[in-house]
């Protein structure tokens, strides 16, 4: 029996969207999980097994990413349309107050969510992201999003990821390679594995500007008074120590958690990450 429910709605712009829904007490704002660029719902499923049934747990798969029908078009894979993709699923579910975590782009989305409906916030959690992202990361990402490879087994996928993330990962076992592996990619209708989003979300980004979105600051500003765990992994070239640092003192009930030898983005399983998330939730107002 599945530990959750698959969830599906419609944007604005007729794509059909997936959710997996985690059971939760209902007197609990839900946990919205909101992934990377290249990510998907998968990749919180251990996160959501662990939180689920104390917390009502919704993880998301962006426009173009795992169950996710693809867009039209594709300058619709910006972050304020993932906004209003979110927006639309919270009325559907008639979802009123709610804490976000966010990895990378999710936490940009995060950020901009609180902005349309601060109220809303019960608490939120930025993984690895911030206001100002940095160059080196911006050109590392822009390198290698939308560029198509098939393998014929999971172990070659595997070993791809592990080529392509060792620095990031430095701990991780063959076995962490392959579970990361089949959250990355699926297996299609010709028996190869392939990468599980539409390479078009490639050309947005690839336009200076278009992988944030406004004037991020004032995003983070409205969080002020939110509890707000920022994560940061110690080799990140994309959320600098400095930057991270000026987050948590614009906020008011902000803490940093820095996970060492980890680069660009925990998994959100570290250890201290595990505390990290624990001590958010407890400091939210039931």
């Amino acid at each position: 029996m599945s530990s959750y429910e698959n969830r599906y709605w419609w944007s604005k712009d007729g794509v059909r969207l997936h959710c997996r829904d985690y059971p939760g007490p209902a007197d609990r704002p839900p946990i919205l999980c909101l992934p990377g660029l290249t990510r998907n719902a998968r990749d919180y499923d251990a996160l959501a097994r662990r939180l689920s049934p104390q917390w009502r747990v919704i993880a998301i798969d962006l426009r173009g990413r795992g169950e996710s029908g693809y867009a039209k078009d594709p300058m619709s894979y910006v972050p304020l349309s993932y906004v209003q993709d979110v927006e639309a699923l919270l009325g559907e579910l008639g979802v009123d107050r709610y804490v976000a975590f966010g990895t990378s782009l999710g936490g940009i989305v995060s950020m901009l969510l609180a902005g349309t409906g601060h109220e809303s916030v019960a608490g939120v959690l930025l993984n690895d992201v911030g206001p100002d992202i940095m160059a080196e990361g911006l050109s590392r990402i822009r390198g290698y999003v939308g560029k198509s490879n098939t393998w014929p087994t999971w172990l070659h996928a595997a070993r791809a990821v592990a080529e392509a993330n060792g620095d990031v990962y430095t701990g991780f076992t063959l076995e962490d390679w392959l579970e990361m592996a089949k959250r990355l990619y699926r297996l299609n209708s010709a028996g190869r594995i392939v990468l599980d989003y539409d390479m078009k979300i490639a050309e947005p980004f690839r336009v200076p500007g278009n992988e944030a979105g406004p004037d991020m600051w004032r995003a983070l500003a409205v969080l002020k008074d939110v509890p707000t765990l920022i994560v940061r992994g110690a080799a990140s070239d994309v959320l600098s120590a400095a930057t991270a640092e000026k987050m948590v003192a614009a906020l008011d009930h902000g803490e940093l958690v820095t996970i060492d030898q980890v680069g660009h983005a925990p998994s959100l399983s570290e250890p201290a990450a595990v505390a990290g998330i624990d001590r958010l939730l407890s400091r939210i107002a039931i």
